[in-house]
Protein backbone atom coordinates (compact mmCIF):
# COMPACT_ATOMS: atom_id res chain seq x y z
CA UNK A 1 0.00 0.00 0.00
CA UNK A 2 1.45 3.40 -0.53
CA UNK A 3 1.70 5.08 2.44
CA UNK A 4 0.10 8.67 1.65
CA UNK A 5 1.64 12.38 2.53
CA UNK A 6 0.24 15.34 4.16
CA UNK A 7 1.66 19.08 4.36
CA UNK A 8 0.34 20.55 7.21
CA UNK A 9 1.64 24.45 7.75
CA UNK A 10 1.86 26.20 11.11
CA UNK A 11 2.98 23.11 13.17
CA UNK A 12 4.87 24.39 15.44
CA UNK A 13 2.51 24.69 18.33
CA UNK A 14 -1.36 24.24 18.96
CA UNK A 15 -3.88 22.59 16.16
CA UNK A 16 -1.02 22.17 13.39
CA UNK A 17 0.86 20.34 15.83
CA UNK A 18 -1.33 18.08 17.49
CA UNK A 19 -2.77 17.55 13.62
CA UNK A 20 1.01 16.40 12.35
CA UNK A 21 1.69 14.29 15.31
CA UNK A 22 -1.92 12.18 15.36
CA UNK A 23 -1.50 12.00 10.99
CA UNK A 24 1.97 10.02 11.66
CA UNK A 25 -0.03 8.24 14.17
CA UNK A 26 -2.87 7.69 11.75
CA UNK A 27 0.02 6.25 9.62
CA UNK A 28 0.81 9.29 7.09
CA UNK A 29 3.98 10.65 6.12
CA UNK A 30 4.04 14.04 7.35
CA UNK A 31 5.75 17.30 6.43
CA UNK A 32 5.21 19.74 9.17
CA UNK A 33 6.17 23.23 8.20
CA UNK A 34 6.78 26.26 10.37
CA UNK A 35 8.11 30.09 9.17
CA UNK A 36 11.00 29.00 11.88
CA UNK A 37 12.48 25.57 12.07
CA UNK A 38 14.54 26.58 15.47
CA UNK A 39 10.74 26.33 16.72
CA UNK A 40 10.34 22.70 16.11
CA UNK A 41 11.48 21.29 19.67
CA UNK A 42 8.10 21.21 20.89
CA UNK A 43 6.81 18.98 17.89
CA UNK A 44 9.78 16.59 17.44
CA UNK A 45 9.17 15.62 21.17
CA UNK A 46 5.58 15.26 20.30
CA UNK A 47 6.23 12.91 17.90
CA UNK A 48 9.35 11.07 19.71
CA UNK A 49 6.72 10.74 22.59
CA UNK A 50 4.27 9.45 20.32
CA UNK A 51 6.91 7.00 18.67
CA UNK A 52 6.59 8.62 15.25
CA UNK A 53 8.73 10.75 12.97
CA UNK A 54 7.37 13.65 11.16
CA UNK A 55 9.90 15.77 8.47
CA UNK A 56 10.05 19.16 9.36
CA UNK A 57 10.52 21.86 6.62
CA UNK A 58 11.23 25.76 6.74
CA UNK A 59 7.84 27.54 4.85
CA UNK A 60 6.71 31.08 5.29
CA UNK A 61 3.29 31.04 3.52
CA UNK A 62 3.48 34.83 2.74
CA UNK A 63 6.90 34.27 0.94
CA UNK A 64 6.14 32.62 -2.55
CA UNK A 65 9.62 31.82 -2.96
CA UNK A 66 9.43 29.99 0.30
CA UNK A 67 6.57 28.11 -0.48
CA UNK A 68 7.83 26.82 -3.54
CA UNK A 69 11.61 25.79 -2.00
CA UNK A 70 9.31 23.77 0.16
CA UNK A 71 6.99 21.86 -2.37
CA UNK A 72 10.52 21.57 -4.25
CA UNK A 73 11.25 18.03 -4.95
CA UNK A 74 7.82 16.91 -3.63
CA UNK A 75 6.67 13.34 -5.97
CA UNK A 76 3.25 12.80 -4.62
CA UNK A 77 1.38 14.69 -2.12
CA UNK A 78 -2.06 13.55 -1.01
CA UNK A 79 -3.41 16.09 1.09
CA UNK A 80 -2.69 20.17 2.11
CA UNK A 81 -3.69 21.44 5.73
CA UNK A 82 -3.51 24.65 5.87
CA UNK A 83 -3.31 25.48 9.62
CA UNK A 84 -0.99 28.60 9.33
CA UNK A 85 -2.37 31.97 10.78
CA UNK A 86 -2.19 34.63 13.37
CA UNK A 87 -4.57 36.31 15.33
CA UNK A 88 -4.71 39.81 15.62
CA UNK A 89 -7.19 42.13 18.19
CA UNK A 90 -7.83 45.83 17.27
CA UNK A 91 -10.54 48.00 15.50
CA UNK A 92 -9.98 50.54 12.60
CA UNK A 93 -9.67 53.99 14.01
CA UNK A 94 -6.66 52.88 15.78
CA UNK A 95 -4.68 50.83 13.66
CA UNK A 96 -3.36 51.50 9.96
CA UNK A 97 -4.64 50.26 7.16
CA UNK A 98 -0.71 48.41 6.78
CA UNK A 99 -1.86 46.53 9.65
CA UNK A 100 -4.59 44.91 8.45
CA UNK A 101 -2.70 44.57 5.14
CA UNK A 102 -0.34 42.26 7.12
CA UNK A 103 -3.35 39.94 8.90
CA UNK A 104 -4.65 39.54 5.63
CA UNK A 105 -1.49 38.62 4.02
CA UNK A 106 -0.72 35.73 6.52
CA UNK A 107 -4.74 34.65 7.12
CA UNK A 108 -5.54 34.79 3.41
CA UNK A 109 -3.08 35.61 1.06
CA UNK A 110 -0.94 32.48 2.71
CA UNK A 111 -3.24 30.73 2.13
CA UNK A 112 -3.62 30.88 -1.44
CA UNK A 113 -0.33 30.85 -1.92
CA UNK A 114 0.22 27.36 -0.54
CA UNK A 115 -3.02 25.93 -1.88
CA UNK A 116 -1.74 27.56 -5.80
CA UNK A 117 1.24 25.55 -5.22
CA UNK A 118 0.05 22.43 -4.26
CA UNK A 119 -2.93 21.52 -6.33
CA UNK A 120 -0.80 20.29 -9.31
CA UNK A 121 0.44 17.89 -6.75
CA UNK A 122 -3.10 16.97 -5.46
CA UNK A 123 -5.16 16.66 -8.81
CA UNK A 124 -2.67 13.99 -9.75
CA UNK A 125 -3.16 12.29 -6.79
CA UNK A 126 -7.04 13.00 -6.47
CA UNK A 127 -6.18 14.68 -3.15
CA UNK A 128 -8.00 16.94 -0.88
CA UNK A 129 -7.23 20.46 0.62
CA UNK A 130 -8.17 21.38 4.34
CA UNK A 131 -7.97 24.96 5.39
CA UNK A 132 -8.62 25.81 9.26
CA UNK A 133 -10.78 28.94 9.23
CA UNK A 134 -12.38 29.68 12.42
CA UNK A 135 -15.95 30.73 13.38
CA UNK A 136 -14.64 33.87 12.74
CA UNK A 137 -14.64 33.24 9.54
CA UNK A 138 -18.63 33.12 9.25
CA UNK A 139 -19.42 35.52 12.19
CA UNK A 140 -17.88 38.86 12.48
CA UNK A 141 -16.45 39.58 15.89
CA UNK A 142 -15.99 42.73 18.51
CA UNK A 143 -12.17 43.94 17.61
CA UNK A 144 -11.68 40.62 15.26
CA UNK A 145 -12.41 43.07 12.24
CA UNK A 146 -8.97 42.67 10.78
CA UNK A 147 -8.76 38.90 11.60
CA UNK A 148 -12.53 38.09 10.29
CA UNK A 149 -12.01 39.79 7.24
CA UNK A 150 -8.94 37.34 6.22
CA UNK A 151 -11.32 34.66 7.57
CA UNK A 152 -14.47 35.29 5.62
CA UNK A 153 -11.99 35.87 2.44
CA UNK A 154 -10.83 32.74 2.99
CA UNK A 155 -14.03 30.33 3.39
CA UNK A 156 -15.11 32.31 0.64
CA UNK A 157 -12.55 31.84 -1.59
CA UNK A 158 -12.84 27.96 -0.55
CA UNK A 159 -16.26 27.91 -1.46
CA UNK A 160 -15.91 29.28 -4.75
CA UNK A 161 -12.68 27.17 -5.50
CA UNK A 162 -14.73 23.48 -4.27
CA UNK A 163 -16.81 22.50 -7.13
CA UNK A 164 -13.91 23.91 -9.90
CA UNK A 165 -11.14 21.19 -7.89
CA UNK A 166 -13.58 18.81 -7.35
CA UNK A 167 -14.21 18.56 -11.55
CA UNK A 168 -10.24 17.40 -11.32
CA UNK A 169 -10.97 15.23 -8.20
CA UNK A 170 -9.76 17.59 -5.59
CA UNK A 171 -11.93 17.69 -2.57
CA UNK A 172 -11.91 21.00 -0.56
CA UNK A 173 -13.04 21.58 3.01
CA UNK A 174 -13.17 23.97 5.85
CA UNK A 175 -12.34 23.39 9.36
CA UNK A 176 -14.09 26.06 11.40
CA UNK A 177 -12.91 25.37 15.22
CA UNK A 178 -14.32 27.65 18.07
CA UNK A 179 -12.61 28.24 20.83
CA UNK A 180 -9.12 26.28 21.55
CA UNK A 181 -6.71 25.36 24.28
CA UNK A 182 -3.57 26.66 22.27
CA UNK A 183 -0.85 29.49 22.26
CA UNK A 184 -3.05 31.01 19.40
CA UNK A 185 -4.48 34.11 21.94
CA UNK A 186 -1.40 34.28 23.70
CA UNK A 187 0.37 34.58 20.46
CA UNK A 188 -1.32 38.01 19.20
CA UNK A 189 0.98 39.84 21.52
CA UNK A 190 -1.80 42.22 23.19
CA UNK A 191 -0.72 44.20 25.88
CA UNK A 192 -1.80 43.94 29.39
CA UNK A 193 -2.40 47.44 29.34
CA UNK A 194 -4.77 47.25 25.43
CA UNK A 195 -7.84 48.95 27.58
CA UNK A 196 -5.70 51.85 28.62
CA UNK A 197 -4.72 53.08 25.18
CA UNK A 198 -7.76 51.89 23.60
CA UNK A 199 -9.49 55.28 24.11
CA UNK A 200 -12.95 55.71 23.72
CA UNK A 201 -13.64 51.95 23.04
CA UNK A 202 -11.48 51.38 26.24
CA UNK A 203 -14.99 49.86 28.41
CA UNK A 204 -16.07 47.58 25.06
CA UNK A 205 -12.26 46.55 24.74
CA UNK A 206 -12.39 45.46 28.17
CA UNK A 207 -15.73 43.83 28.14
CA UNK A 208 -14.84 42.23 25.27
CA UNK A 209 -11.20 40.66 26.82
CA UNK A 210 -13.40 39.53 30.02
CA UNK A 211 -16.16 37.88 28.08
CA UNK A 212 -12.99 36.29 25.77
CA UNK A 213 -11.09 34.86 28.53
CA UNK A 214 -14.25 33.21 29.82
CA UNK A 215 -14.70 31.64 26.44
CA UNK A 216 -11.25 30.32 26.21
CA UNK A 217 -11.30 29.29 29.96
CA UNK A 218 -13.71 26.24 28.66
CA UNK A 219 -12.11 25.93 25.60
CA UNK A 220 -11.48 22.65 23.33
CA UNK A 221 -8.09 21.15 23.08
CA UNK A 222 -5.88 21.13 20.02
CA UNK A 223 -5.85 17.36 20.13
CA UNK A 224 -9.72 17.48 19.77
CA UNK A 225 -9.35 19.52 16.86
CA UNK A 226 -6.67 17.44 15.59
CA UNK A 227 -8.45 14.05 15.86
CA UNK A 228 -11.35 15.49 13.75
CA UNK A 229 -8.58 16.25 11.23
CA UNK A 230 -7.10 13.30 11.21
CA UNK A 231 -10.78 12.33 10.40
CA UNK A 232 -11.07 14.45 7.77
CA UNK A 233 -7.83 13.01 5.67
CA UNK A 234 -9.37 9.29 5.71
CA UNK A 235 -13.01 10.41 4.89
CA UNK A 236 -14.26 9.05 1.14
CA UNK A 237 -16.02 12.00 1.12
CA UNK A 238 -15.40 14.73 3.63
CA UNK A 239 -18.12 17.77 4.06
CA UNK A 240 -17.49 21.13 2.97
CA UNK A 241 -17.53 22.89 6.27
CA UNK A 242 -16.67 20.97 9.01
CA UNK A 243 -17.50 22.72 12.95
CA UNK A 244 -15.15 20.99 15.33
CA UNK A 245 -17.41 21.22 18.35
CA UNK A 246 -20.84 21.36 19.91
CA UNK A 247 -20.25 25.20 20.90
CA UNK A 248 -19.18 26.20 17.49
CA UNK A 249 -21.80 24.44 15.67
CA UNK A 250 -24.61 26.22 18.24
CA UNK A 251 -22.82 29.58 17.05
CA UNK A 252 -22.14 29.18 13.36
CA UNK A 253 -25.73 28.18 13.50
CA UNK A 254 -26.81 31.36 14.58
CA UNK A 255 -25.54 32.75 11.78
CA UNK A 256 -26.94 30.23 9.12
CA UNK A 257 -30.61 30.86 9.59
CA UNK A 258 -30.32 34.46 10.60
CA UNK A 259 -31.71 36.15 7.69
CA UNK A 260 -31.47 39.88 8.50
CA UNK A 261 -28.34 40.25 11.23
CA UNK A 262 -30.42 41.10 13.83
CA UNK A 263 -29.57 37.48 16.16
CA UNK A 264 -25.88 38.17 15.67
CA UNK A 265 -26.02 41.56 16.53
CA UNK A 266 -27.59 41.12 19.40
CA UNK A 267 -25.31 38.38 20.62
CA UNK A 268 -22.07 40.16 19.50
CA UNK A 269 -23.75 43.63 21.06
CA UNK A 270 -23.47 41.71 23.99
CA UNK A 271 -20.17 41.01 24.08
CA UNK A 272 -19.47 44.45 24.47
CA UNK A 273 -22.06 46.47 25.68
Amino acid sequence: MTIKTVLITGTSSGIGLSTAVAAARSGWQVIATMRDTTKAGALLAAAEEAGVAVEVRALDVTDPASVEACLAGLDRLDALVNNAGAGHVGTLEQESVEDVRAVMEVNFFGVLHVTKAALPLLRASKGRVLTVTSVGGVIGQPFNEAYCAAKFAVEGFMESLAPVAATAGVHVSVVEPGAVASEFVSNVGLPDDAPEQAGPYAPALSRYLERTRGAFAHAQTSQDVAARMVDLLAAERPAFRVLTSDAARTFVGTKLKDLDGSAVQALTNSWVA
